[in-house]
């Protein structure tokens, strides 16, 4: 750490230990974790001053609640529908099966995993009995199920992490490692607490310099995680423990580095570690769907001044990228460049928005029922353009209830793809147009420019079939050719 990260983090009442997480596809690896983040090259002390909270294996989650990315039912759908008696239950009698093979691929000792086994078929047990009596108790008419689907949403992804966390600390001590089951849950607990307060509570039971706690991506609290952040709730729960404790650092390791670029579109050899950067840029790249934490995360670690540091999971002895609320590169720069593609341009366009105020108003309003990310606006005289990342059942939903709202308008929606490059300092004289150069001698049409004055990102709307070209197009001349240091720099941390 530098000397102004050391004086930062002295005024910040910082304490030594790291709160870290791990996410599902690393965990899937988890026996490779022992010999990398878990235990690697430590040993006695080295092993402690640090609180894990682990994600569910790759997929579990998905099978809990309903894929994430093709919407296939999983045991909560399939319970919230009901559409044939006793789907959801042999959904959960499916997903308990996965646990078990997962458990006899993790453990190389018949009592470990004879332990695992008996653990998680008792907390699926006890779930599925607790949804038969809610089931049964809301057939009377008494009571409607809807006002209880954020409990069992909560109660169902919990699964997934008390089956990762149980295991890990299970194969920790079987290593030699004083590790305990941190089980944030709250199962069987009657008492829901504020999450500060649950959390102080729960991490209050342990003496961080000789016991190590795995604790679940999923914490039980009265605010209800899934109801604000739904499945973005493990890094919520990892970043507020980290603020709770006042971590010295908080760790996220993926299965990839945080690079200046998607390695699989530009090359492996050309896409590098950033190796520091800022909360900024964080949200930045969140909002382009490249996301290096979720955005009401880094927001509760910022105002801790905690820095977080992604690292690759599986390369250990490397610094990986370290994001502080105050970095800003002392030589003006691209750190990154991002793309997101599915993304639907609603264009709203009337003579009358130049003589009358509140249309933005009434458009953001009908644009919030659907809870969307809006990736950047832009707007004249006459129309007002949202880029938004979403469906196209939802892009036309909104097309319809823009068009009853405002029948004068006219609104039209296209899909395409945006691509930006980002940086904690991007005040580069000629960036913009060296940029616009590049993507017009690749033969790519910009459809759109956005600029602020911050000075964090320029992002480029292209045609969706364009993005991958435009990529490459804009690390060739933004990153490769102008910053010949990339290398260096990520490995400064």
């Amino acid at each position: 750490m530098t000397q102004d990260g050391e004086n930062d983090r002295q005024t910040a009442g910082l304490r030594e230990h790291t709160v870290e997480k791990i996410g599902g596809t690393s965990m899937s690896r988890v026996n490779e974790l022992m010999s990398s983040v878990l235990i690697g090259d430590l040993e006695g002390a080295e092993l402690y001053q640090r609180v894990f909270v682990v994600s569910a294996y790759a997929g579990v989650t998905d099978m809990l609640l309903e894929h994430k990315h093709s919407g296939d039912p999983g045991v909560y759908a399939l319970f919230n529908e009901e559409e044939e008696e006793g789907l959801w239950e042999e959904a959960l009698d499916k997903v308990l099966e996965h646990m078990c093979k997962l458990n006899a691929t993790i453990f190389d000792h018949d009592e470990d995993c004879e332990q695992a086994d008996a653990f998680i078929r008792q907390r699926v047990s006890e779930v599925k009995q607790a949804l038969q009596e809610l089931q049964s108790l809301c057939a009377s008419g008494h009571f409607h199920l809807d006002a209880h689907l954020g409990t069992v949403r909560e109660m169902l992804a919990a699964l997934g992490e008390v089956h990762s966390a149980s295991n890990t600390a299970l194969l920790m001590r079987r290593h030699g490692v004083e590790a305990r089951f941190a089980d944030l849950s709250g199962w069987g607990e009657t008492e829901s607490l504020p999450l500060q307060e649950f959390l102080e509570q729960k991490i209050g039971e342990f003496d961080l310099s000789r016991e190590l706690p795995i604790c679940t991506g999923y914490a039980k609290c009265a605010e209800g995680l899934m109801n604000t952040y739904d499945r973005g709730y493990s890094e919520i729960t990892f970043s507020r423990l980290a603020a709770v404790t006042r971590a010295r650092e908080a760790i996220i390791h993926k299965e990839y580095h945080l690079c200046s670029a998607d390695p699989k579109i530009v090359g492996v050899d050309k896409a590098v570690a950033i190796g520091r950067t800022n909360y900024d840029v964080a949200d930045q790249l969140s909002v382009l769907g490249m996301e290096a934490i979720h955005p009401g995360a880094a927001q509760a670690l910022r105002r801790a001044k905690i820095p977080l540091r992604v690292r690759h999971s599986f390369e250990p002895h490397h610094a990986g990228t370290l994001i502080e609320a105050n970095y800003e590169s002392e030589r003006p720069r691209v750190e990154i460049i991002a793309g997101r593609r599915g993304v639907y341009a609603v264009e709203f366009f009337s003579h009358d928005i130049v003589d009358r105020a509140g249309h933005a108003f009434g458009i953001q309003k009908i644009l919030d029922k659907y809870k969307l990310r809006t990736v950047t606006r832009e707007s004249n005289a006459n129309s007002i353009t949202y880029y938004l990342a979403t469906s196209l059942k939802n892009a036309k939903r909104i097309e319809r209830d823009l068009e009853e709202a405002f029948p004068n308008a006219t609104v039209t929606v296209r899909r395409v793809a945006i691509v930006a490059a980002v940086g904690s300092n991007l005040d580069v004289s000629g960036l913009l147009s060296k940029c616009v150069s590049a993507l017009a001698e690749g033969d790519i049409n910009v459809l759109a420019v956005h600029q602020s004055m911050r000075a964090v990102d320029i992002k480029f709307v292209v045609d969706e079939k364009d993005l991958k070209a435009a990529t490459i197009a804009l690390h060739e001349r933004a990153v490769e050719g102008v910053n010949g240091e990339t290398a260096k720099a990520a490995q400064v941390a």
